[in-house]
């Protein structure tokens, strides 16, 4: 088959790329594929040879996006969250995704008249009625819908989607075993300092809550490292495309914590974000993905919750007690004395993570086979 397959990517973002490796392995090597890119090379030779793929620019190339579409046999979105409004922060009209993302499945529906997929995605925020009139719209139009958490699914029937439209579904990234990041065990750090991968996003709903938000994970590492003696491992998930990117953020919040050992990283694909996140002892995140990842590997997390998908996967992974919510205010004790919790708690937190994990890899795999049977055929 030949396959458009549609999401957020070439804009460097360790998560959306593997999102993407992800998807097009549990669709089927053995598929051509159509990829919007915003770097195109990029995308294609990140994919090649492992798959047979051609790329098209997002924004630039709409005649070759067209053409990708009257000459598909399906159009699948995968992962991320699709059906949203944009936050004020981001600078743009918040419909601009819900418009384009209704212009194509239209035009793929009435005029291409191939087969829609939205397969472990999110949705939300919709804010507003137009929002939830324009995502109505969208998503009675698809053929096959899955959400990846509890809060997209109440949405969808919220704004009136019939129950049996919708399913939940783990995220996607759920999908990969540990070999798949790391092919050896790597070495840990039983004795000394204790290694601490950290990953910060700017994207947090609340944005008038950052700078306290910083000004009290400082703090508290600085306690956490006086009781303990720390080694910090920033991990961004994102380093280039976009202003406040989180290597950027990084560098900024590690200048106000020169005590402490640090040691910047700079990994450009998950596999090398993972091997980081081996070589810790604990992991302190913002990002999905990063959180994900770290499951997998059964490493121990401490979950910032910076919007609604993280709060659903701390709580969908059992994890709710070594969170908090950065968006609300806190104090630098509460923030030390989770850490602290979580370190104490290393083994079954990692034993819990591991067969957390394990599960839902085994309801992935049943779920993209019976994807895979209902539309997709060599």
């Amino acid at each position: 088959m030949k396959i458009t397959f549609l999401g957020t990517h070439g804009q460097f973002n360790i998560g959306d790329e593997l999102l993407l490796e992800t998807f097009l392995a549990q669709l089927g090597k053995e598929h051509h594929y159509a990829v919007n890119s915003y770097d195109p090379d990029f995308t294609r030779q990140a994919l090649q040879p492992q798959f047979s793929v051609e790329t098209f620019h997002t924004t630039g190339e709409l005649r070759r996006f067209l053409h990708h579409l009257l000459t598909s046999d399906l159009l699948v979105f995968g992962g991320g969250s699709i059906i949203k409004e944009l936050y004020a922060s981001v600078g743009r009209n918040p419909y601009s995704t819900l418009a384009m993302i209704l212009a194509t499945v239209t035009f793929t529906k009435l005029l291409a008249r191939k087969k829609v997929i939205m397969s472990n995605i999110g949705v939300g925020p919709l804010m507003t009625p137009f929002g939830h009139f324009l995502a109505r719209v969208i998503l009675n139009q698809v053929d096959f819908l899955s959400v990846r958490d509890d809060q997209s699914l109440d949405t969808c029937l919220r704004i009136g989607l019939n129950p049996a439209r919708v399913r939940r579904v783990p995220d996607a990234v759920f999908a990969n075993a540990p070999q798949v990041f790391i092919s050896e065990a790597l070495t840990i750090h039983p004795h000394g300092k204790l290694h601490v991968a950290l990953n910060l996003n700017y994207d947090i709903e609340n944005r008038a809550a950052w700078e306290g938000f910083l000004e009290n994970l400082a703090e508290a590492l600085r306690s956490w490292n006086q009781q303990q003696g720390l080694v910090l491992h920033a991990l961004p998930m994102q380093s280039k495309f976009k202003k406040n990117d989180d290597l950027t953020v990084l560098k900024d919040f590690l200048r106000r914590l020169p005590e402490i050992d640090q040691i910047i990283h700079d990994p450009q694909t998950a596999q090398e974000a993972a091997g980081i996140l081996a070589g810790c002892d604990l992991v302190l995140a913002e990002r999905l993905h990063t959180l994900v990842i770290a499951s997998i590997l059964g490493k121990p997390f401490f979950g910032l919750v910076y919007d609604v998908k993280v709060r659903e996967l701390v709580e969908y992974l059992g994890m709710t007690d070594y969170s908090l919510d950065i968006n609300q205010p806190f104090s630098a004790e509460t923030l030390h004395a989770g850490l602290v919790r979580m370190e104490q708690n290393r083994t079954p937190v990692q034993i819990h993570l591991l067969a957390r994990s394990r599960a839902l890899r085994a309801e992935l795999s049943a779920y993209f086979a019976e994807l895979r049977a209902k539309f997709i055929s060599a």
